[in-house]
């Protein structure tokens, strides 16, 4: 089974999502619920109606929220997408019920950054699959299809308007963490997404390009591409190199480029998402 094949089967997306959300719960639970700390998105909604009403459960009311973004993603998104969240809901809300711990932290700012770190990293394995925990992501998916708006800035409308809420409910001190926590989370969700997808795009400038690409591609197994150019100060026509590479290879490509040319410009920008080629293929939910 090829790498693609065996990214988009059932079992793998059912077992990122499972985990995923046993890992979030962990941290709601076993963190989160015991300092009254707010988190970002619908769970943080969830966590503020039950703190108020001490009605139902946080993963009960996380449930009831998502019934009508359902309705709204069963229209809009594929039914591949439809039914791993709905499943993503289905297990965030059980294990959010059947978890009952307590990590015994005390202090708030150790209790803000754990709780973070932990939340954040289970919703990006469960972001890594073809489907979602439900609640904004559901909806950021569709405006980021429709509109290619982006994930964070829907999160930062919606928070934003949620925190207005908890300031006026809970002393500083609470309200402080709290946006640590989400902060927090969005750094762990984050690292999480582009783990194992972080490239290097390399551009190389040297007058012995021919020879450095013959190296790269024989003795490196490293792919790369010719691109024109023209100096601005000669006026004479060159040849750039571009390859793609991770954080392991590019020393590699480095050492040899120096090797043939000491004087070669060799620059290096950061990439998270390359598609295509031997890079693998667009997401499709």
């Amino acid at each position: 089974m090829n790498l693609k094949k065996y990214t988009y089967s059932p079992a793998w997306n059912l077992l990122l999502i499972t985990l995923g959300s046993t890992l979030f719960s962990l941290g709601a639970k076993g963190i989160v619920v015991h300092h009254n700390f707010i988190t970002g998105g619908i769970y943080g909604t969830s966590l503020l109606l039950y703190y108020k009403t001490e009605w139902l459960s946080p993963g009960i009311w996380y449930f009831l929220l998502n019934l009508p973004l359902f309705v709204v993603g069963w229209f809009y998104i594929s039914r591949r997408f439809f039914l791993y969240s709905l499943y993503g809901v289905v297990a965030l809300t059980l294990t959010s019920e059947l978890i009952t711990l307590d990590f015994g932290i005390q202090e708030q700012i150790y209790a803000a950054v754990a709780g973070g770190i932990i939340c954040g990293a289970g919703s990006g394995i469960v972001l890594r699959s073809l489907g979602s925990g439900g609640g904004l992501d559901i909806v950021a998916v569709i405006l980021n299809q429709k509109f290619n708006m982006g994930f964070g800035r829907l999160y930062l409308m919606f928070n934003a308007v949620l925190f207005s809420f908890v300031i006026t409910y809970y002393n500083a001190d609470i309200f402080i963490a709290s946006v640590i926590l989400v902060f927090i989370t969005s750094v762990s969700l984050e690292h999480i997404l582009s783990l194992f997808n972080q490239r290097k795009v390399i551009f190389i400038v040297s007058d012995k390009n021919e020879e450095i690409s013959k190296v790269l591609i024989h003795d490196l197994n490293q792919g790369a591409t010719f691109l024109k150019g023209r100096g601005v100060y000669s006026g004479r026509d060159k040849l750039l190199l571009m390859a793609i590479t991770n954080n392991i290879q590019m020393k590699r490509v480095e050492e040899a480029v120096f090797n043939i040319d000491p004087n070669a410009l060799f620059i290096v920008e950061n990439s998270f998402t390359v598609i295509g080629s031997s890079f693998g293929g667009r997401k499709i939910y």
